[in-house]
């Protein structure tokens, strides 16, 4: 379509003579586009000079939109001089060009602001590379390989986003690497590159017969008041390493290098990612950011009542900044977790917000709408005479030339919709940064005044801006613990969580943000000691609450493998991540899933059983994500996996699938080299020695310490020879061992192993095939009539080693779960049976007439009922169970998990249970040992 057929609106010419004088010049053009520039000429004076100094270039302009670049082809061969007169004519004719579309609708705000981007990119990169090459021809910069001398410029702001407006100054920061130089050269390069730089900026700002091209600002750099213009990138980066402050950080939310060695300026934003997006939700820059547009009000004056004239559409009352603070700062909240918030422009910022949840999708629209009608209103007051200003008029006249162009005739109109939308912005973004008045604090009891008293002693108040922000939470979240069913024990344990956070501003800014979080840890800190516990060692994890899916429904094993490894394929990739950062990464995702769970479960939206599920789900997740990243890694080293592969086997709750919050994971490591001797990398290893130290690597990763914890205890005890002899077993190994060297327990022990991950080239049939050793090893070795006596015995040797702890014990000792658990796999091993659960073992023991089924049902009901207390009690305390340290909110979630109304009920009860399910396995135990003692006799009498 040509430029006439794309004209959707037009101005309105407010002089009409001096709009008929011009637009005469162009009356071989069509009357669409006579009657634009009769408009536009009528209403800006700069705009009609413009349509005179260029009508005979105009008409052929028109009918092309890549006005940039054949505006300023062939540059790059013009010395300075040349260039700064080339430039100023290319400026000139791309400002008039992009009035005529814009004012035309020919072009979107995205074309308008983008090709005035794109010029000041052009411009910015040919200005650079002139001087630097007249540095070069000087002898005053020192050889080197690099682009440009290695110089950069990263356009900031509007520059950055593509967002310039039509009389946009441009803000830029100017870098260079000095690693392309040799060290003792870096202070003659920065010499040079400063004076090549400061001739950048006069080229581009100077006002001469011309015109200029740009109003060039470096402010923005590191310092500004006291570095020069240009500095090296390893200075910029330990400035923001040790001072960035949040509005810097903000800053680079828009940051692009533009111009120069733009390979070396990609590179250097690479590396201050981590110093702009934060790991974790940070809603502590919502305060930032307020007092930022509050200086601003001030410095600027613009903080009394809104009125149209004379009204900042960039700076005032629901003004253009309002929107892009609202969503940079929201951008910064969240954009270290999800990379996919950090748009550079406003409008993709906003719709990225809204898609992931951070912003409703209609707030984000209307803010959309906003945005565009602002950035139009801002345009048309600057082409009246191409001043770099944001003001409407003040006078009517004025405002009655901005309405026209704008194509309405009613100023008044005009004037009241958009106060209307000022105000409806204002509105909007207003309520996210302006802290809300602190409530009067409860009146409590004086002792616990005397726990509120010490909270500044702790280390998470020791700021005082984290008091300041504390100061406003308090009152609701004393509120929130003093509505607790039990509010000295709710106070207590959030002491213990405050005591033990090592840092508050983040945290309460969170709960400031965020005040369900208030209602959710005084729940914890009613209920559960050790999830409050776990929360002032991983506060983080509360970010997940925040993700907008902590209430979806359980992805499940799969799903969860999948976003884990996801996530660590990104630490892996990332620019500053590697195999450090994923092991990080892992702890993190596992945190928030962990605690997950834990809040599900302590708030009756899953049982005992479905926690222990996800448990395993979890734990299956990150071994089977974790296991091939060692491996990876271990192989850049030493080749990969020779033979087969290898793969981990969860033995125990992890390979029944049946874990609780403080399990640990027992795990068996089985490779097959398929007679390979040895790996085939730059260091290579032996068979053995390869398989074992891949084996200890995935230990480390797995429960090693790290800045963000561990991820589990690993126990490896359950490997033939126990804690002797290497940590990974070979297949071969593993098939005579079990067969002719392994106990009974080791047999039993194999009812419930599983295969959690692989690795290697062919690490999925070593799979099925340890699972089918497996079932053939337990229909060996289970009819030897040693099972029964030597379960007996083994029985006798834990009640001893292992006596019942405590009145609510419910793990160990007779007719408690560990007794019940051995029976069933006892039941599985002699059935060679290839069930692995608790109540499927006890379900095939009844279909191998091991057991009958009324016995049977009495101990699936009874470990049901001792599970559900185990696993509650779990997530409540790390301890043997006490109820009166455990406090009524604990106690209640206890009975409600176990379905009894009292703590005599429940005792009662389970006294109950134990007993007769003691009796029972007794009496099964000895009509085994019977039977066992009769195949005994009569093999022995044949």
């Amino acid at each position: 379509m040509s430029f006439a057929d794309r004209i959707t609106r037009y101005p309105i010419a407010v002089d009409q003579v001096r709009a008929a004088d011009v637009a005469g010049r162009f009356s071989a053009l069509s009357q669409p586009v006579i009657d634009l520039i009769f408009a536009v000429a009528g209403s800006s004076p700069y705009l009609a000079s413009l349509l005179e100094k260029e009508a005979d270039w105009l008409p052929e302009a028109l009918e092309h939109d890549d006005v940039v670049a054949r505006e300023t082809a062939d540059f790059q061969e013009l010395d300075g001089e040349e260039l700064g007169i080339a430039l100023r004519r290319a400026k000139r004719r791309v400002a008039l060009l992009s009035a005529l579309a814009d004012m035309g609708g020919v072009w979107s705000l995205e074309q308008v602001t983008g090709t005035l981007s794109d010029l000041a990119d052009r411009a910015v990169d040919l200005a650079l590379r002139v001087h630097v090459a007249h540095e070069i021809r000087r002898g005053k910069l020192p050889a080197t390989q690099a682009d440009t001398g290695g110089i950069f410029a990263l356009a900031m702001g509007k520059g950055g986003a593509k967002e310039l407006n039509y009389s946009s100054d441009i803000d830029l920061i100017v870098l260079f690497d000095e690693t392309a130089y040799a060290p003792d050269d870096q202070h003659e390069a920065r010499a040079a590159l400063i004076r090549a730089t400061r001739k950048m900026t006069a080229t581009l700002s100077d006002v001469t017969a011309h015109g200029y091209v740009f109003r060039t600002d470096l402010r923005l750099r590191p310092d500004a008041a006291v570095t020069p213009v240009c500095i090296s990138t390893a200075a910029a980066l330990a400035y923001y390493e040790a001072e960035g402050r949040t509005w810097e950080r903000a800053a680079f939310i828009k940051a692009r290098a533009a111009a120069g060695d733009v390979v070396a300026g990609d590179r250097f934003l690479r590396e201050l990612r981590p110093f702009v997006w934060r790991k974790h939700l940070d809603f502590a820059a919502i305060q930032d950011a307020h007092d930022m547009r509050l200086r601003i009000r001030d410095h600027k004056g613009l903080g009394g009542k809104l009125e149209i004239p004379g009204h900042n559409m960039k700076l005032g009352r629901g003004g253009i900044r309002e929107i892009e603070f609202f969503t940079q700062t929201r951008q910064l909240i969240a954009g270290g977790r999800d990379s996919d918030l950090r748009q550079r422009d406003t409008v993709g910022g906003l719709n990225a917000l809204a898609a992931k949840g951070w912003v409703p999708v209609d707030v984000a629209t209307e803010l959309i709408q906003h945005y565009r009608e602002h950035r139009d209103i801002e345009h048309r007051i600057q082409m009246v005479n191409d001043a770099q200003t944001h003001t409407l008029p003040k006078d009517s006249q004025g405002l009655t030339t901005i309405a026209a162009m704008m194509g309405q005739d009613d100023v008044a109109a005009f004037s009241d919709r958009l106060k209307n939308r000022l105000e409806r912005v204002h509105d909007l973004t207003e309520s996210f940064f302006a802290p809300s008045e602190a409530a009067d604090a409860p009146v409590v009891p004086a002792e616990m005044q005397e726990v509120i008293d010490r909270w500044q002693n702790y280390p998470a108040l020791r700021s005082t801006r984290a008091r300041q922000i504390f100061k406003r939470v308090e009152p609701e979240l004393l509120s929130r613990l003093a509505h607790t069913g039990h509010p000295q024990d709710a106070l207590a344990r959030f002491d213990g969580f405050l005591a033990g956070l090592p840092a508050g501003v983040q945290l309460f800014s969170l709960f400031e943000a965020n005040p369900q979080l208030i209602e959710l840890i005084a729940d914890i800190c009613g209920t559960a000691p050790a999830l409050a516990s776990y929360l002032s060692q991983h506060s983080s994890v509360l970010d997940a609450v925040l993700g907008g899916s902590f209430f979806a429904p359980w992805p499940g094993a799969v799903g969860l493998r999948e976003s884990l490894s996801q996530n660590l394929q990104r630490a892996l990739t990332a620019p500053d991540g590697g195999y450090e950062t994923a092991l990080d990464t892992a702890r993190r995702w596992s945190h928030e899933w962990q605690f997950r769970i834990g809040v599900h479960h302590l708030r009756g939206l899953i049982d005992a059983d479905e926690a222990a599920v996800q448990y395993a789900d979890l734990a299956d997740a990150s071994i089977a994500a974790m296991f091939p990243i060692t491996a990876s890694e271990f192989a850049e080293r030493h080749g990969p996996p020779p033979g087969r592969g290898a793969v981990v086997l969860g033995m125990g709750s992890l390979g029944a699938r049946n874990l609780n919050a403080a399990s640990d994971l027992d795990l068996i490591v089985i490779y097959d080299a398929a007679g390979e001797e040895s790996s085939d990398g730059k260091r290579p290893l032996a068979t053995r020695a390869y398989y074992s130290r891949l084996t200890q690597a995935m230990i480390t990763a797995i429960s090693a310490p790290t800045a963000e914890g561990r991820l589990y205890e690993v126990d490896m005890r359950l490997r033939p020879s126990g804690r002797q002899g290497p940590v990974a077993t070979s297949i071969q190994s593993f098939e005579n061992y079990q067969l002719t060297e392994a106990w009974t327990w080791e047999h039993l022990a194999l009812t419930r192993a599983r295969v959690v991950a692989e690795v290697g080239a062919d690490g999925q049939a070593l799979a099925r095939h340890i699972e089918a050793l497996r079932l053939e090893i337990l229909q060996s070795r289970g009819r030897d009539p040693r099972v029964i006596p030597d379960l007996d015995d083994m029985r006798e040797r834990i009640f001893v080693a292992k006596p019942t702890d405590g009145t609510w014990e419910a793990k160990v000792g007779p007719g408690r779960l560990q007794d019940i658990e051995l029976l069933a796999q006892s039941f599985a091993l002699r059935a060679g049976d290839p069930a692995r659960g608790v109540l499927a073992q006890l379900r095939a023991g009844k279909r191998a007439a091991l057991i009958d089924g009324p016995i049977a049902d009495d101990l699936s009901s009874t470990w049901r009922f001792l599970w559900r207390l185990q696993c509650s009690g779990r997530l409540l305390t790390a301890k043997p169970l006490n109820m009166e340290e455990l406090g009524a909110g604990g106690q209640e979630f206890l009975l409600r998990e176990t379905g009894q109304t009292s703590l005599d009920a429940l005792h009662q009860k389970l006294d109950e249970r134990v007993g007769l399910a003691a009796d029972e396995i007794a009496v099964l135990i000895e009509a085994g040992r019977k039977e066992a003692e009769g195949q005994s006799g009569h093999l022995n009498g044949d």
